[in-house]
């Protein structure tokens, strides 16, 4: 196999050509990083948090399939992945997460002692997360966590401190997470229940459409409170209410559990995430200047 059809395999390996799942461990991380830099942070400190967010979204990929190399076979649609297909040995694909998440490590280096620290437990969970499938009921909880712990560090990186709102924002995070990662479990929740591996959706069971919203609503909630702490102003709500028209939206789309219907509702999350960026954004933009 020549170098660039092997380039190729890592790319598809890292799911570089699905960007959906980099748009949703971006917002969160810009939401902190926007708000922690109260409207105007370092444009290194962007770029160093949106760079990071690629790398680390790319190893968190090449480790769930190298966690899930011998349950991909089983699933028609995973089955040609590169690990699975055995194009990309399971050794190899340990070297390539590794140098990913070294290479988002040497990013931050130039920042603080805390962000330094706060790094540590966030390798450890993109880690352990594909693990967690097998043993945990919601696993989307824990990839809540993972996916948004950019919240903690972007405020450690910028404040050298972790305050309490940052820890709401998480929070909220780890609900919009299960959200949507519930439309999407509701996808393959067949496959699940064959494969007999924990997901939301199977955990809710006939309740997954309500626990879907009601986990919108919590975030919804969450974000209003945190509004209220920093005082935002009428474009940070409208953000919010346009959020709320777009879970509303999801609820359309799912409320039938057609695969295609929810997999789209999944997909669309990424205008929640925009929108409430757009609100905080434009709030900090209007008022400062």
């Amino acid at each position: 196999m020549n170098l660039a059809a092997h380039l190729q395999l890592y790319w598809k390996l890292m799911r570089m050509d699905r960007p959906i799942g980099i748009l949703l461990l971006l917002w969160p991380t810009l939401w902190a990083v926007w708000i922690a830099g109260n409207g105007h942070p370092a444009w290194h400190i962007v770029a160093i948090f949106a760079l990071g967010t690629v790398l680390m979204r790319a190893a968190g990929c090449v480790i769930n399939d190298y966690a899930d190399r011998d349950l991909d076979k089983h699933v028609k649609r995973t089955r040609e992945r590169p690990i699975t297909s055995g194009k990309v040995q399971p050794r190899e694909a340990l070297w390539l997460a590794a140098g990913l998440a070294l290479l988002a490590w040497l990013l931050i280096l130039p920042l603080n002692h805390l962000t330094l620290l706060l790094s540590v437990p966030a390798v450890f969970l993109a880690a352990s997360y594909p693990f967690t499938k097998r043993c945990i009921a919601i696993p989307q909880a824990y990839l809540g966590i993972a996916f948004g712990f950019g919240i903690p560090m972007a405020f450690a990186a910028q404040l050298n401190a972790v305050p309490p709102v940052a820890w709401l924002l998480l929070l909220a995070n780890i609900f919009w997470c299960i959200a949507y990662d519930t439309e999407y479990a509701m996808v393959d929740r067949d496959d699940d229940i064959h494969l007999g591996i924990h997901s939301s959706a199977l955990f809710f069971g006939r309740y997954d459409v309500l626990a879907v919203m009601g986990c919108y609503i919590a975030t919804l909630a969450l974000l209003i409170e945190i509004g209220h702490e920093l005082h935002m102003g009428a474009f940070y709500y409208l953000g919010e209410l346009l959020a709320a028209c777009i879970s509303a939206y999801h609820y359309t789309l799912i409320r039938a559990r057609q695969r295609e219907s929810c997999f789209k509702a999944f997909l669309h999350n990424n205008w929640f995430g925009a929108a409430i960026f757009a609100g905080i954004a434009l709030d900090y933009l209007t008022r400062n200047g």
